[in-house]
């Protein structure tokens, strides 16, 4: 594949898909460091996987699904 004819709409996300990655990432930021500093496995994981998971999933719709499904499972485990 010759990468200089593909064109850049190809490789770069859509406004809402950017959007999307900013979000979810500062809510893994957020869950990863209250994991670790509490000492709680469920958050400081969920964490990792929300700041991780824009890399292997594609589509807005996906990324806004999946990103929410990840932050409530964060929330709701916050405590344990």
């Amino acid at each position: 594949m010759d990468l200089a004819n593909l064109p850049l709409g190809d490789l770069l996300p859509t406004p809402w898909g950017f959007a999307a990655m900013v979000v979810f990432s500062i809510a893994g930021i957020v869950g990863w460091r209250h994991g670790r500093r509490e000492k709680k496995p469920a958050p400081k994981w969920l964490g990792l996987a929300l700041m991780l998971y824009p890399y292997g999933v594609s589509g807005d719709v996906m990324l806004w699904v999946v990103g929410a499904a990840l932050t409530a499972a964060m929330v709701l485990l916050w405590d344990r």
